[in-house]
């Protein structure tokens, strides 16, 4: 077993539900573009990779020009609605703090865009919890690739084996695996429905509190 000295999280569905915002932003882009809106589970399925991808799902009759269209008038309608719904996943501050009191570097990971990621998390006070976050356009690759991971493990001075990586998505696995990091994954999260048993991960945990408790009697993933 491998001492853990940093850990990375995912931030839309692993520590925040973000659908709500989302789905405001999506059924905004809805309207203006005169068609019907989603109900909220139907924009949780479409959420995972960015919003590239949700917006593609949302409008999947569109060629891609036309896509790339309506992406600008999603980011239009998403500026104003973020941060303004989320909330934080049970679990989540107390397994924040945790890491923090076992003297552990945190960072966030996401796909979404860097100009979303930091109002978000400064809305939501989930800010000061964090040294940086890697967001989808920071590099030029992102997850399920492995640079986003290796990228704040060289960051934090912390080799891949000694970086927990937490999210709630088989992308989130993938980019771990493929970085050499150990991985949790939670259940509650936005998987694009694939069951999370499947996933190829270290251990599912109920919450990022669980997360904490099975590292911190030995530092180490157990």
């Amino acid at each position: 077993m491998q001492v853990i000295r940093s850990v990375t999280i995912d931030l839309d569905g692993t520590l925040l539900d973000t659908v709500p915002d989302l789905a405001a932003a999506a059924n905004g882009m809805m309207r203006e573009l005169g068609r019907p809106e989603f109900p909220l589970d139907v924009v949780a399925s479409f959420v995972g990779r960015g919003i590239p991808k949700l917006v593609e799902r949302c409008l999947p009759d569109l060629d891609a020009a036309a896509v790339t269209q309506a992406q600008d008038i999603f980011r239009r309608h998403y500026a104003i609605e973020n941060g303004r719904r989320s909330t934080l996943f049970p679990g989540v501050l107390e397994g924040l703090q945790a890491f923090r009191a076992a003297g552990l570097q945190m960072a966030v990971i996401t796909n979404k865009a860097a100009a979303f990621t930091e109002p978000l998390l400064l809305a939501t006070e989930l800010a000061p919890w964090f040294g940086f976050a890697v967001s989808g356009d920071s590099l030029p690759e992102k997850k399920p690739h492995p640079l986003p991971l290796l990228h704040a493990c060289e960051r934090m001075g912390t080799r891949p084996a000694e970086n927990l990586h937490i999210g709630d998505s088989r992308h989130d696995a993938a980019a771990a695996r493929a970085a050499g990091c150990p991985v949790f994954i939670v259940p509650y999260g936005y998987n694009e429905g694939d069951d999370v048993q499947e996933i190829d991960c270290d251990a599912i945990v109920a919450s990022l509190a669980e997360a904490a408790t099975r590292i911190s009697n030995t530092g180490k993933v157990a």
